[in-house]
């Protein structure tokens, strides 16, 4: 693990006794509080009060933990399984890579249209007549920005097949390799 070293940012201590201490607050908080910062788009920091190694991604997969276990779930078995599939594979850096471009290109888009429904509020109240309106202009933005989605994720994963037969070809080009045979062993 790293140490953590910003001092920028906001400083959660994780103690042996598993408690978090924020040392901007000086007090105990718990996990609820640490998804409350994550939500106010908070720049923090957890740490190993001993060590100082960084915790962060451990907590954080900790609250997404628990709010998968609550609720309604985000990921299906079936996902679940196939993220855990890909750890130690050949691909796994570039599944996270098409993951995290995935959910940036997503994020991009309800950004989209959150910008543009404040723009057709204007500070009004939505009445059933404004979302109306709403959606008549949204539906067809939401789909082009949808299939421009899909488009780049497609071309992200051919992107990423390409690289991965180059790399193959780099590694196994001297190895000469025969045809396969047909059913009729030909």
């Amino acid at each position: 693990m790293t140490s953590v070293k910003k001092s920028s940012e906001r400083l959660i201590k994780k103690y042996p006794n598993r408690r978090l201490y924020d040392t901007q607050t000086s007090s105990y908080i718990t996990l609820a509080d640490v998804k409350q910062l994550v939500l106010g788009n908070e720049v923090f920091t957890v740490a190993d009060a001993k060590t100082g190694d960084d915790l962060t991604r451990s907590i954080l997969l900790q609250i997404i933990l628990e709010e998968e276990a609550n609720g309604s779930p985000m990921f299906s078995i079936a996902a679940l399984a196939q993220i855990i599939r890909y750890y130690g594979h050949a691909m796994q850096g570039m599944m996270g890579a098409y993951l995290e471009k995935n959910i940036q290109t997503f994020i991009d888009i309800q950004n989209k249209l959150s910008e543009n429904s404040k723009e057709l509020v204007e500070g009004k109240p939505f009445n059933p007549e404004m979302w109306t309106q709403f959606m008549n202009v949204q539906a067809p933005m939401m789909q082009g920005m949808m299939s421009n989605y899909i488009e780049q994720s497609k071309n992200l994963f051919v992107q990423m097949q390409e690289q991965m037969e180059t790399q193959s070809k780099s590694m196994f080009g001297d190895f000469a390799f025969s045809a396969p045979a047909d059913q009729n062993g030909k």
